[in-house]
């Protein structure tokens, strides 16, 4: 961002379009420059070798259109580069095979970059998948045009989305499961409860050719829990992300299903106030971890100093890897993202600009390539570190997406318009009994 004064006026200053323009263009060119240019697969980290993340390719997709808007990249070459990526996912290999990229439809969490097979015998990941399917369905929304790449675009999104076999992913059971491996079948969790999987059940719920039946949500919603945190009443998630993800997609606002007009509420309501529950957390402190305030929070899905335990002024802290981090309940090791609270601007701007600012103070990267990283933590000193503490050293291709697309959807709404016009979501939508407002 322009220059940061440190004065309590500074850290309340409305962010210039430009700020927001160069913040969100640094975090774009991760697709841009860790996308494998031969079959557009996208690499999950900035970690030498590291394979491709099925989530990351879609949130890439999702990103185009946005691209295109801002004037990166002209549409006739965005549409090319749409049209290569889902060609190359259409072609890769759905079977039982342990090797395969993916079966019934859906696909593995992290396939090689080169090949597009499964790696590390990962799972068939049904959330994952469905973050792919999402963008997908953005650039197929999107290139609406009579060229040869924008129609083939459309033919193959499509293809794409409604192969997928939701009622497999259910294992005769009301909810979807997690997903499923090869070796042992599938995997005992599945999704209830309010989380990122909202998204899921609406593409469950819309497809054309193997939807859910409208009682798989309500049985995804009947073990949702309202509480009053901080004497705010919202629906209970703690990690961050679980409150933004299905978001860069759908406009939430004043759409409501049964059980948010039960609460005279709505999702963006509720994300907005779970947000101010994490600041509200931060400022509280409990555990006393450095760095916590009203202008340092976020906590989320995100890496970590590693799994260890150290002494710490009289204190023994435990640590942890990559672990979805929350707040009020847990689990807090004091690792904090920044990329969490910018996805946030739609909902709570005039608490996220103020702390934004004070992560540019922190020298966290916001204005160099790929922009903030991803997460730190101030209690846990590291020596090689130019901060004195532990800053995590790669950039994660499902943390660039929020930011780009909320900060979008913040500046003019583009996705969430955009997306009114996406015949499978508003269907899912309507299956899962919202209505109101644009609906």
């Amino acid at each position: 961002m322009s220059e940061l004064l440190s004065t309590d006026a500074d850290l309340n200053r409305m962010p210039t379009d430009e700020d927001l323009g160069r913040l969100q263009f640094t975090t774009l060119l991760y697709y841009l420059q860790s996308t494998n240019p031969d079959n557009g697969l996208v690499r999950d980290k900035t970690q030498a070798g590291a394979p491709a993340s099925i989530a990351a390719i879609g949130m890439a997709l999702a990103t185009i259109p946005v691209v295109v808007e801002r004037g990166v990249v002209i549409r006739e070459f965005a549409a090319k580069i749409a049209r290569r990526r889902l060609e190359f996912l259409m072609h890769c290999h759905q079977g039982p095979e342990p090797d395969a990229s993916g079966y019934k439809g859906f696909f593995y969490h992290f396939l090689d970059i080169e090949t597009g097979r499964r790696v590390w015998q990962c799972e068939l990941s049904t959330i994952d998948s469905a973050f792919l399917f999402a963008g997908a369905l953005t650039v197929a929304t999107y290139f609406d045009g009579d060229s040869e790449d924008e129609v083939k675009v459309r033919q193959l999104a499509t293809a794409l989305y409604e192969r997928a076999d939701w009622n497999w992913a259910c294992d005769h059971g009301a909810t979807l499961t997690h997903g499923w491996r090869p070796e042992n079948g599938f995997i005992p969790y599945r999704w209830r409860g309010y989380d990122e999987g909202l998204l899921l059940y609406i593409l469950g719920l819309g497809s054309p050719t193997h939807p859910l039946p409208p009682e798989s949500y309500a049985a995804y919603t009947e073990s949702y829990e309202w509480r009053n945190i901080f004497g705010r009443e919202l629906l209970y998630s703690g990690p961050l992300f679980t409150h933004q993800l299905s978001h860069m997609w759908i406009d939430f606002r004043e759409i409501r299903d049964e059980f948010m007009r039960d609460h005279d509420s709505d999702y963006f309501q509720n994300s907005r106030q779970a947000t101010f529950v994490q600041q509200e957390y931060a400022i509280r402190n409990p555990l006393g971890f450095e760095g916590y305030g009203e202008h340092c929070w976020g906590f989320t899905a995100s890496d970590g100093p590693g799994w260890l335990t150290r002494d710490i002024g009289g204190v023994r802290r435990e640590f942890f890897d990559y672990v979805a981090r929350g707040a009020p309940f847990g689990p807090d090791d004091g690792t904090v993202s920044p990329w969490v609270v910018v996805a946030s601007l739609p909902f709570a701007p005039e608490i996220v600009i103020p702390t934004v600012r004070n992560f540019a103070a922190l020298k966290l990267g916001m204005t160099r390539l790929y922009g903030f990283k991803p997460s730190f933590n101030q209690t846990f000193k590291d020596e090689n570190s130019p901060t004195g503490w532990w800053i995590s050293p790669y950039h994660f291709g499902i943390d660039q997406g929020p930011v780009a697309l909320m900060i979008e959807n913040y500046r003019t709404g583009f996705l969430w318009k955009l997306m009114r016009n996406c015949e499978p979501i508003v269907r899912g939508l309507r299956q899962a009994g919202f209505s109101g407002a644009w609906l």
